[in-house]
């Protein structure tokens, strides 16, 4: 039993250490392109959310969270970033055209906001059959399913609205600064 306990607690260090090399990553694979070190951070900022969505989704089917529910919860990290990629990218798109900040976050809320549903819901539907199999093979791979279900559908929700709020937030916080140093 000691030797099991050993082991479980190397196993979830070692998934740790995994998820902040995967979140590590995937904040320089969005730093490249963006040009920017703030954004990934705003995109990333859904991440938390998603943890969340996660946990109230054992809770709600009473499950125990298990070292499958944390492989889906590093997977949640690199899935619910999507979504507020695509509306930052947008906005980004619509400021290099010339729009207006508010315009720009106000169109990529209006105009995302579909394909954003569409996706996170084709992908909560699509993981819906393997959280309601029965079978003694599925209960391995439920917990999984269960994290990112649920962790996809809840940051969803706070993406439609955390990332236009963000994004002028940071941009006020980026004009002060700017406004701060000239002065």
């Amino acid at each position: 039993l000691g030797g099991a306990s050993l082991e479980e607690s190397d196993a979830i260090r070692d998934l740790m250490l995994a998820a902040l090399l995967a979140l590590f990553c995937i904040y320089a694979l969005m730093a490249v392109p963006l040009k920017s070190y703030s954004q990934p951070l705003l995109i990333m900022s859904v991440i938390p959310f998603g943890l969340v969505g996660a946990m109230v989704g054992h809770v709600v089917l009473g499950l125990d969270m298990s070292i499958m529910s944390v492989f889906g919860l590093i997977a949640l990290a690199g899935v619910v970033v999507n979504d507020s990629l695509i509306m930052v990218d947008f906005v980004n798109e619509a400021r290099q055209r010339g729009a207006a900040l508010r315009d720009a976050v106000i169109d990529a809320g209006t105009q995302r906001f579909r394909a954003i549903i569409l996706t996170s819901l084709t992908t909560f539907l699509g993981l819906a059959p393997i959280i309601l199999e029965r079978s003694l093979q599925a209960k391995v791979v439920v917990p999984m399913a269960v994290s990112l279900a649920f962790g996809i559908l809840f940051a969803t929700v706070i993406t439609l609205f955390l990332i236009p709020v963000l994004y002028l937030v940071l941009e006020d916080f980026k004009l002060k600064k700017t406004n701060a140093d000239t002065a």
